[in-house]
């Protein structure tokens, strides 16, 4: 668990308090309240990360094994001095100094069924951000599974160099909901661009956005 200094936590509550100006205290005490689980700090998860903790979620609960290389910096949350880190410790640096009163909770390893359970129980939402078809397929099905009534947003589709527009947020069952275009796979597209990854990044994080503080408002009418 990461712990923030004092001037750190004195300035994000001056953060929040400048957040209830542009969004209704009921919403921001919602998102503060919250917590999410993103799997995957790629393209992806690590600027899903950044928007929720501008947003001002509570906690994030953060889980990857890779490095930062040099391909991921045109496009991921990283900065060059970064090379070589771990990307959850990484990460972690770089959500401290935009939002110090999200508590982050890292975990370095690659995910596996049985691990499952024990990390993301906690999590309002999950977010899968993976790469990899067979880790997508793997997350999805494990915690369709294991969290039947927790809400899971995922991606299917967002290489290559087409529109922007075919990027599209897909509620696929109850608790299930799916971004991209669902159909332009990483490791068959020519591109890689980072305009066309925030877009989908930005669909995930403005579903989990939109799914917490209707769960969260719910629960307190």
């Amino acid at each position: 668990m990461i712990v923030n200094n004092e001037s750190q936590i004195a300035f994000g509550y001056e953060l929040r308090k400048a957040q209830e100006e542009k969004e209704s205290k009921e919403v921001v005490d919602a998102l503060a309240g919250s917590t999410v689980a993103i799997c995957g700090l790629g393209g992806l998860g690590s600027n899903i990360a950044m928007m929720l903790s501008r947003a001002g979620i509570g906690r994030l609960i953060l889980t990857d094994f890779d490095t930062v290389n040099i391909t991921n910096l045109h496009r991921q949350f990283y900065k060059v001095n970064q090379l070589d880190m771990k990307k959850a410790w990484a990460l972690s640096d770089n959500l401290e100094e935009i939002a110090p009163l999200t508590r982050l909770e890292l975990h370095d390893e690659k995910i596996s069924p049985d691990r499952i359970k024990e990390l993301l129980t906690d999590a309002d939402v999950i977010c899968e951000a993976f790469d990899n078809a067979e880790q997508k397929a793997m997350l999805v099905g494990t915690v369709l599974e294991v969290f039947p009534d927790t809400d899971l947003v995922a991606a299917s589709g967002m290489a290559g160099t087409g529109d922007a527009n075919d990027i599209i947020t897909r509620q696929i069952s109850e608790h299930f909901y799916l971004c991209g275009d669902f159909h332009t796979d990483v490791g068959e597209a020519d591109s890689l661009l980072p305009s066309r990854v925030m877009v989908c990044a930005a669909h995930q994080a403005h579903k989990i956005i939109q799914l917490l503080i209707h769960k969260k408002t719910a629960a307190n009418n």
